[in-house]
Parts: C-alpha cells; structure tokens; sequence
C-alpha cells in the first residue's frame, strides 16, 4: 500500500499492515498517534520525531519504534517512509517510549516486500508468512542512542526547542541562566531531573543527533564541525564516536538501495 492514510485499512483483520509514504521537502506531519503500535522506517532522508518527553533524529536506513496511542510529530527532510502498523496483541514486548533501532539487511528487504502486499493477504499464503518473519525480526532489533530527551518544564523546554534546532557546542549555561533567571546550580539540577543528563551531556548529545541530517546530505565533516563550534573535526568525530559508537562516515550515505526504486 503506497500514500494512504492507515485510518483507512487500520479496522482490518491482519496483525501487520505496511504503507509507503513520499512527502515534500520540509514537510511537518503534525502531532497525532495511532491505535497501531507503529515500526517508522526512513527509506531515504532523515526524520525527527517528537513527543512529550523527547526527540529522535532517524537517518536513513534507521527506524524508530513508536508505541499506540503516543502523540508524536514529525519533520521530514527529503523522507520517504515505509511504516508498519501492528496490532498491539502481536508486539507485547513494545517498549513503552519511543526507541530509535537499527534495521537488518533482512528487515528491510521484509518491510520493502510488505509494502508491496495486499492489504487482506490471504491466511497461510506467502504474504502472511512475510508478516509472521516480520514479528520475529522486530524482536531482535539493535537501539540506537538517537534520542533527546526534553524536560516536562515547559519555560526549559522552549529553550531546549530552540537550541535543537539551531546547537552550538559551545552555548554557555549561563545564557540558559539569564533567561530562566535562574543559578548555574539550579539549571544543573532542572537538566538532571528533567533529561537524566548534565546539562553538557545533553549538549554533546543534541548536537551530534543534529549533525545527521548533514552527514546524509553529503556535508563535508570540516564545514559540520564548524557549524557546530567545535574547534576542530577531531572534536566532532571523538564526540560522534562517544555517543553512537562509530565515526561519522557510518552515517553518510547509508546503504538503503532498492528504496527510491521501491517507493
């Protein structure tokens, strides 16, 4: 199934269904959910989803586990997707937040094959085979650390908003301080008990994740470390490296071949 809204298949009496979806450059699907647990898949672009209490930044070739009922947003950047939407009953081991994950050269190629099913694939036929291999291999996804958390302190949120969309690496607390009226101390706890992280721990972390969209777009490193602030690209990369635990070049240019041809 291709460019349709899953309000429109999702009454039917299978526990896997598979949509495609190509939207425009830039485009914001606002804040909605599903009864569906949801398997969001970035065939090609990058993605960033947002809920109450926290951001992913899915490259291509990644996905992010999204449970039902869970308002989210999300902003696509040249994003053709492939999603699955699965009946609760069939995933019990959903994790309760969203969970960014690597995808299998075997995952794929299912979700590709999926979209191409039809909808009410027959009991016992091949199609619902592919879908029973589906819920086995969604068990053995790999997380990926591509999540922000955002603090519920809407006054803190804002300025977490607004530094994730444009991050530098060297954005001094006490800027964060004078807007909040606020001691270094007292912002340090807020970050703590609002994100889990430091205050320069959610720093680093934002703007790493942020750098994604510029590695798939085929920046060179030099020009997204400057645009960051670092003082050099081996800042960056040891930064990238810490976090999600391979060197920029992972992320550039993913293999996702047989996506554009697919969607």
């Amino acid at each position: 199934m291709r460019n349709i809204r899953v309000a429109e298949v999702d009454d039917l009496d299978r526990a896997v269904l598979a949509i495609g979806t190509d939207y425009p450059q830039d485009h914001l699907l606002v804040w909605h959910e599903h009864r569906r647990a949801q398997v969001l898949y970035a065939a090609t672009g990058v993605m960033r989803v947002e809920t109450a209490d926290g951001s992913w930044t899915i490259p291509t070739a990644r996905a992010v586990l999204i449970p039902p009922a869970t308002g989210h947003q999300v902003t696509m950047t040249d994003v053709s997707t492939r999603s699955l939407y699965v009946e609760p009953a069939a995933v019990p081991w959903f994790p309760a937040r969203c969970q960014a994950v690597d995808v299998s050269v075997l995952l794929r190629a299912l979700i590709l094959e999926a979209v191409e099913m039809e909808p009410r694939y027959p009991e016992h036929s091949r199609d619902a085979a592919v879908a029973a291999l589906i819920l086995h291999e969604l068990r053995n996804l790999t997380p990926l650390p591509l999540d922000v958390p955002l603090p519920s302190d809407p006054r803190l949120r804002d300025l977490c908003e607004v530094f994730l969309r444009k991050p530098d690496i060297h954005d001094p607390p006490a800027r964060w301080c004078a807007a909040l009226s606020i001691s270094e101390r007292t912002l340090a706890r807020l970050f703590q008990r609002g994100t889990g992280l430091s205050f320069s721990q959610w720093r680093q972390r934002a703007c790493v994740l942020h750098s994604l969209q510029h590695l798939t777009a085929g920046m060179p490193v030099t020009r997204i470390a400057a645009q960051l602030g670092y003082d050099n690209p081996a800042a960056y990369t040891a930064a990238f490296k810490k976090l999600l635990g391979q060197p920029p070049t992972a992320y550039r240019s993913p293999d996702a071949t047989g996506s554009r041809d697919r969607g």
